[in-house]
């Protein structure tokens, strides 16, 4: 599983700024004032070979007493519950305030692993401005500057060493061939998920109970049919029996998160009732960036009429369009009805995921798609296309070799992936392609 990192401070440090640093990314919203940032924001970050998720968290006002700012307390505190460390961000440049103070007794009483940043240190060479960080008591101050990326290397190498992770390449397994399919049921709070799981097993192993977000950890079950052994992961649904009338916590985007990078295949369930929302259309584009194969299921299908059908039809063609490649599948999980073509789709994903092209047939198949239709010319080159061969599975990786090979177009890209998958037979499975353009040995050489 994927570690955590939250990223907490009082309002306007640079949270969101270093975010955007971590996950490479500008999905962080940025503006020069306080309390912009109100919910958790959930990123992918990576250091080497290590990948990381990354929280960040509106402005924490411990003593907040009410309205938005108690309720942005409520979400980091959440966010620090999910983490297993946390970077405390404070402001090099205004200095130490009261409110970090109360920020540092607040993450000692949670004792998570916790580094202490001073953003916006560029150019304070010296360090003498940030030693009244260290009155908060957790150890040396990471002088770091988010904006313009100055010290996010040691940073992060701090905040994932007490995890101790062991190396990616040290937990790559035996043969995955006599393993268990490991299946993600994802989907929004209150879409059925737990049901469907029940209906799957025939009996209550996860108690179904009608209010959105009652189970905060990944429930593992493992599942057999037709000879084929399944790990079935219900990601967000319902607690266990006996914890049901316990205080109801907002489910964990974080498990969702973990139990989709874990899985082989996920199942991607929709609410015919809800339609496609905002937070399906982000499951699901996390489903594609982690490579896993996808089925969808749009649940309640027998609750809703020709009309509501007809909409949601015209939502997923228009909000999903990058899952094209997945089988749709319209079921009522408490009726048990549509169940066997999803297993069908679920087999046929993982299949296609896992399916081993020979690189004769990706080369002749490269070869044949660039005599039907070549790469178009870019100035004085045209790209030009040698061989393919297979990169990796889960998903599939086809890397091309040749030259001036970053002048391929998205569009003839997508050509390229049509005619692989048609001969291989890939549904419900990405499929990555990778140019490799060969160097000129004398390149560098002097003339």
């Amino acid at each position: 599983m994927k570690p955590v990192v939250a990223l907490v401070g009082r309002p306007n440090v640079g949270k969101s700024t270093l975010f955007n640093r971590l996950t490479q990314t500008r999905d962080a919203i940025v503006a020069d004032f306080a309390g912009l940032t109100r919910d958790r924001h959930y990123g992918n970050g990576r250091l080497g070979k290590h990948e990381f998720i990354v929280i960040d968290t509106g402005g924490f006002e411990p003593d907040a007493g009410s309205g938005i700012y108690k309720e942005m307390a409520k979400q980091t505190r959440q966010a620090v519950a999910e983490a297993d460390v946390v970077i405390f961000v404070v402001d090099a440049r205004e200095g130490l305030s009261a409110q970090d103070h109360d920020i540092a007794n607040e993450l000692r009483r949670v004792g998570k692993p916790c580094v202490l940043a001073a953003n916006k240190a560029e150019g304070m060479h010296d360090g003498t401005k940030l030693v009244d960080f260290y009155e908060l008591g957790f150890g040396d101050v990471h002088g770091v500057s988010a904006a313009h990326g100055q010290g996010m290397r040691d940073l992060v190498e701090l905040a994932l060493a007490p995890l101790n992770l062991p190396d990616p390449d040290d937990e790559a397994d035996e043969d995955d061939i006599n393993k268990p399919i490991k299946l993600a049921v994802a989907g929004r709070p209150n879409v059925g998920k737990s049901t469907l799981i029940n209906t799957w097993l025939g009996e209550e192993r996860l108690v179904a109970f009608d209010l959105p977000g009652t189970t905060r950890d990944a429930i593992s079950v493992p599942f057999e049919r037709n000879g084929q052994r399944f790990e079935l992961i219900d990601t967000a649904g319902l607690r266990r029996k006996g914890k049901v009338f316990e205080a109801i916590e907002k489910f964990s985007v974080v498990k969702t998160l973990q139990a989709i990078e874990s899985a082989n295949v996920v199942l991607l369930l929709l609410d015919a009732t809800q339609g496609v929302t905002d937070q399906d259309a982000h499951i699901a584009g996390y489903i594609l960036e982690s490579g896993r194969a996808v089925v969808i299921a749009i649940n309640k299908w027998d609750a809703v009429d020709s009309y509501q059908r007809e909409q949601i039809q015209r939502q997923i063609e228009t909000r999903l369009p990058f899952l094209k490649f997945a089988s749709l599948h319209f079921i009522s999980a408490i009726k048990r009805q549509g169940l066997g073509p999803v297993w069908q789709a679920i087999a046929q994903a993982h299949k296609s995921a896992t399916r081993k092209m020979s690189t004769p047939v990706l080369t002749r198949l490269l070869l044949e798609a660039v005599q039907f239709q070549s790469p178009k010319r870019a100035g004085m080159f045209r790209p030009k296309l040698r061989y393919a061969h297979q990169g990796g599975m889960n998903p599939p990786v086809i890397i091309i070799h040749g030259n001036s090979l970053e002048h391929v177009t998205e569009a003839y890209k997508r050509f390229l992936e049509g005619r692989f998958r048609k001969e291989f037979d890939l549904v419900g499975t990405p499929l990555r392609i990778q140019f490799k353009s060969s160097q000129n040995p004398f390149a560098d050489k002097d003339d």
